[in-house]
């Protein structure tokens, strides 16, 4: 009767030796590894956009300003700055222009100057311009202007202290009123507004008025009534539509969120897939 001792070479195949274990360990720490790099890696266009960094813009310094001119030509402003042909002409023709270049030029306190449309004095019937003396219409030109530099802010200061003296001299003033940053002037003849900035830079201020201002001085008291203003038609209120917000619009993931959960589950299949080939 033959008897077999027991060695160490006959054991079970069930029972994995020591070293096949720590192969086995080495396999799932490569697999994880491998997982792990799948998914940190932008292997799309969304995640490579959402990494990469912007492009840096080197700033050019910009360029010095240009220094101001010393003075202001107001016969040239005048003829390119808008339909002021005809003022303009009263200017020249009475020798008014030189007076304002030199309160412009030669002067600190500066000047402003009120400038009517040539359409204000195609509807100017009464009074006539035709039938005032050179002296008379020299007054009136002067009283387009007020011996200071003022900004469209200033008037509101003005609108508190009265009637201002203008270029005319003390017995030609005029009123202003500052509605909600609308410049109103009156004269007694005249009620109008600065409808717009022609210039506005020390030491000259050119504002364009809707009216030609006509003083007192020259046309007496004897105002021409107010025309009563035109009611406005009743107009029913439009009814308040509330503003439709689409439902898809609300808590609704972006795009850019779904393409990375996408790509994050097709790396985590492909990284358990690696895993089983390696088993």
């Amino acid at each position: 009767m033959l008897l077999f001792s027991s060695s160490p070479s006959s054991l079970s195949p069930s029972q994995p030796s020591p070293r096949t274990k720590q192969r086995n360990k080495m396999k799932l720490c490569i697999i994880l590894l491998f997982g792990i790099w799948l998914m940190l890696m932008p292997s799309s266009p969304a995640c490579a956009q959402t990494a990469a960094k912007p492009p840096s813009i080197s700033l050019t310094p910009a360029p010095e300003p240009a220094p101001p001119a010393d003075h202001v030509n107001l016969a040239d402003l005048l003829t390119v700055a808008g339909p002021f042909h005809k003022f303009l002409g009263y200017l020249e023709s009475t020798k008014v222009i030189d007076t304002f270049q030199k309160q412009a030029n030669d002067s600190e306190e500066g000047i402003t100057i009120f400038v009517p449309k040539d359409g204000a004095f195609s509807s100017l019937n009464k009074p006539s311009l035709s039938n005032l003396t050179n002296d008379q219409l020299k007054s009136l030109l002067l009283f387009h202007a007020l011996p200071h530099y003022y900004t469209l802010a200033d008037f509101n200061g003005l609108s508190q202290k009265g009637p201002i003296t203008t270029f005319a001299g003390q017995h030609y003033t005029l009123n202003f009123t500052d509605a909600s940053g609308t410049v109103h002037i009156s004269s007694g003849w005249t009620n109008t507004k600065v409808s717009s900035s022609v210039l506005s830079t020390d030491p000259i201020a050119v504002y364009q008025v809707n009216h030609v201002l006509l003083p007192e001085a020259i046309f007496g008291t004897d105002f021409p009534p107010t025309p009563a203003p035109v009611p406005s038609p009743d107009v029913a209120p439009s009814a308040e539509t509330e503003d439709s917000v689409s439902p898809s619009s609300i808590e609704s993931p972006s795009s850019s969120f779904r393409i990375a959960g996408v790509v994050l589950w097709s790396q985590l299949v492909l990284a358990i897939s690696a895993g089983l080939l390696l088993f």
